[in-house]
């Protein structure tokens, strides 16, 4: 992740220096910066491991339910790491077999509809937890486009994950072909 600041910190003095794409004011370039999370799904374990930098948090659907992973001391977003002596918890979350974890960009919950009310992603997936991943992708890309019934006015992208199997101390997941 840290290497992740120095890359967006330093594409960001890049582009301070040429004064922005299109022409763009300094103050502006300063006002640019990227939330992202590292996630680390070993083999051998039944966890996942988080690093967040301001992204949105994934949720797990196990069982049903949605609870979000919780990152009690996420990093500022990636290019803002100056104003504080950002710091890079890793945050360890049980994965076992059957779970679905849900990563998503802020373009997916900052959708709005024609009403400016924001797309409640946490109480629409609740219905879908029993879905394969791509079912469940599917799902959300058609009721994202109903909710807002128009353009986004952001990028959105999500990835899901199931674990399919239990982890096997020391062996790789088999490759599903």
């Amino acid at each position: 992740m840290a290497h992740l600041e120095g890359s967006v910190c330093w594409a960001l003095a890049e582009l301070a220096e040429t004064g922005g794409a299109g022409g763009e004011a300094e103050q502006e370039v300063g006002e640019r910066f990227v939330t992202a999370a590292l996630l680390d799904i070993p083999d051998d374990r039944p966890e996942v491991l988080v690093i967040s930098c301001g992204h949105p948090t994934p949720p797990l659907l196990p069982d049903g339910r949605v609870p979000p992973l919780n990152v009690p001391y996420p990093a500022p977003p990636l290019g803002l790491g100056d104003l504080s002596a950002a710091e890079y918890d890793v945050v360890t979350f049980a994965f076992v077999q059957g779970d679905l974890l849900l990563l998503y960009t802020d373009g997916v919950t900052g959708a709005r509809n024609r009403d400016g009310v924001f797309y409640p992603l946490a109480s629409r997936v609740t219905g879908w937890t029993k879905c394969e991943p791509e079912q469940l992708l599917s799902h959300i890309t058609d009721d994202l486009r109903a909710y807002v019934a128009g353009p986004l006015d952001d990028a959105a992208a999500a990835i899901a994950v199931r674990r399919t199997r239990p982890a096997e101390p020391g062996g790789d997941l088999p490759v599903r072909r």
